[in-house]
């Protein structure tokens, strides 16, 4: 039987601002992507997803960024090596310790938004980040994108690399994500969405936004949690993929 992770971004919220349906995607999805608060997320906001996500049997992810509340994490920034591998243990550490208040831990770390899309190509940022997971949390597994420069570093360093593939993002021909300043970077249409995650679990593959068909090498699948209607699109994908014969099952 096909087995894949589903994960999703939660706790993307800050203060009185929320953005983020965690109750609901924590029903839905297997892993826990939590921003941990340097482009979105709070003590509390941790403290909650952790909480549900342990209760739920969801596994629980440090989604690690750039210090960039004010632009969600999404803009370019040059922060230099050491630097940036403190602020990624320091990250890690945080929802550690509410992860361990609710009787669960990080099982896994994952990059977002222009940290994520840096690191697949900057090989300086991705043993940065690499060396901000081993500070922090020893042989933690490390979730990108195949064939970035970020899960050859992780694998240098003797860290799990994990493969991931995105229902709700285009794809350009080189396999890498389409930048989200371009037309079509993002799919709104839940049909596409849902027809493309059941190509990507069942026959590995996932059409290019230019039309070539590219071969899709992952152990899981993301829905990012910020968009309109996520919660319900995600729960159409697990009903989709389960009728489909797929096994969903946390990666780590």
């Amino acid at each position: 039987m096909t087995t894949i992770d589903l994960n999703a971004d939660l706790g993307e919220g800050f203060g009185r601002w929320t953005l983020t349906d965690d109750e609901a995607l924590l029903s839905v999805v297997t892993s826990a992507n939590v921003a941990c608060g340097f482009h979105a997320g709070d003590p509390s906001t941790m403290r909650r997803v952790c909480e549900l996500a342990a209760e739920r049997g969801v596994r629980i992810g440090a989604q690690v960024s750039y210090r960039d509340l004010a632009g969600f994490g999404r803009r370019a920034m040059d922060v230099p090596a050491g630097e940036l591998a403190d602020e990624v243990a320091y990250q890690i550490g945080a929802l550690e310790v509410f992860a361990r208040a609710a009787g669960s831990r990080v099982a896994y770390v994952k990059p977002h938004g222009a940290l994520y899309n840096r690191t697949v190509h900057d090989e300086d940022q991705a043993v940065a980040v690499v060396a901000g997971v081993r500070i922090a949390g020893g042989g933690l597994p490390v979730l990108g994108l195949p064939g970035s420069l970020l899960l050859a570093a992780a694998a240098k360093a003797g860290l799990p690399p994990v493969e991931e593939a995105f229902a709700d993002r285009a794809y350009t021909a080189r396999s890498t994500l389409v930048p989200r300043t371009e037309p079509g970077a993002v799919i709104h249409d839940g049909d596409a969405v849902v027809a493309r995650a059941l190509t990507m679990a069942r026959d590995r593959s996932v059409t290019a936004i230019t039309g070539e068909p590219l071969a899709v090498h992952a152990k899981s699948l993301c829905l990012h949690g910020d968009t309109p209607g996520a919660a319900a699109l995600a729960q159409r994908v697990r009903r989709e993929l389960t009728a489909a014969g797929v096994e969903l099952e946390p990666f780590a």
